[in-house]
């Protein structure tokens, strides 16, 4: 039966580590843990004989995936996979899996509290305002976005969404409005971003489109601080006094840019959108049960390398 390492420099919750144990237990493989190690040179140890592995935001390169003799799937507990060199997975006949909507729900309620203490102004005792009648614009409309919809609606805002991958009729099926383009999106007083840190969209949120945002406007990122053009964001921040940037990613000049601008750019202590005992316990699980169905039953629904494909 196969071995499956779960490979975890930033380990799951206890309670998520015990669920997986207890779902490849019952499948009669074999789990091997690598938690909070300090040296890749332990990854390259650990993943020499195993057939499966288990990550979060751990690096999956090319070398890691040559010593990976016997490995035939890595499955990232969570939704982004740049961690994760497609291309040599490709090349070397190792399927690699996500966990689709696994954390969304975590996602979009930070981006959710995130703005709210924003719009209280921290609950400095300053009078705020409120988000009725506001209009929100996701930037993405997968998973997150569609939980954020729903908040959104129960705060009775207009929202809005551009997805270069879906049709205007599936977006309008989500309960957002579909618009024809990015600018178009930064229109909104609020977007929230929700894509992957790609070769088109690497700074591609920059001072141009920052510009066209209207009056308090406020930029929400929990996806890839790659996305954002950080010297085009500080430029908004010194010539508008009106714009607030918060984020779980910290930017390189972060420091800088909060002794200077204060709350108006704000972002937490670390990238923590799916960091819930919930969020642990649903990537976790759903990583092993993944596993499980892909030798069992040849199960590949959740692959993002499909051979053939381009990277």
């Amino acid at each position: 039966m196969p071995t499956v390492l779960l490979a975890t420099e930033k380990p799951f919750a206890a309670g998520a580590v015990t669920l997986i144990d207890q779902e490849l237990t019952a499948a009669g493989y074999t789990i091997k843990k690598l938690e909070k190690y300090t040296d890749n040179a332990q990854l390259l140890e650990a993943i020499a004989d195993v057939e499966a592995v288990i990550i979060r935001s751990d690096l999956v390169t090319p070398e890691v995936l040559d010593a990976a003799k016997n490995l035939k799937i890595v499955v990232r507990a969570g939704a982004g996979v740049d961690n994760v060199d497609l291309k040599a997975a490709t090349d070397k006949g190792v399927v690699v899996m996500n966990t689709p909507g696994m954390n969304s729900n975590a996602v979009a309620e930070l981006v959710f509290g995130m703005i709210l203490t924003n719009c209280r102004n921290h609950y400095d005792g300053t009078s705020g305002y409120e988000l009725r009648g506001k209009t929100l614009g996701l930037y993405g409309c997968g998973n997150v976005s569609r939980c954020m919809i729903a908040l959104a609606k129960g705060f009775g805002m207009e929202v809005r969404s551009y997805d270069p991958f879906l049709k205007p009729e599936q977006i309008e099926a989500c309960g957002a409005a579909a618009v024809a383009s990015v600018p178009e999106l930064f229109e909104c007083q609020f977007v929230s971003l929700h894509i992957p840190a790609t070769p088109e969209t690497t700074k591609s949120i920059n001072a141009e489109l920052l510009s066209k945002m209207p009056a308090k406007s406020v930029l929400i990122n929990t996806a890839r601080k790659e996305v954002i053009d950080e010297d085009g964001l500080a430029a908004n921040l010194e010539s508008r006094t009106d714009f607030t940037y918060v984020s779980d990613l910290m930017p390189g000049n972060y420091a800088e840019l909060k002794e200077k601008f204060g709350n108006r750019c704000f972002c937490t202590a670390k990238k923590m959108g799916a960091q819930t005992s919930e969020a642990n316990n649903n990537a976790g699980v759903a990583a092993a049960q993944q596993i499980v169905a892909f030798f069992e039953k040849g199960d590949v629904r959740c692959q993002v390398n499909k051979p053939g494909q381009t990277f």
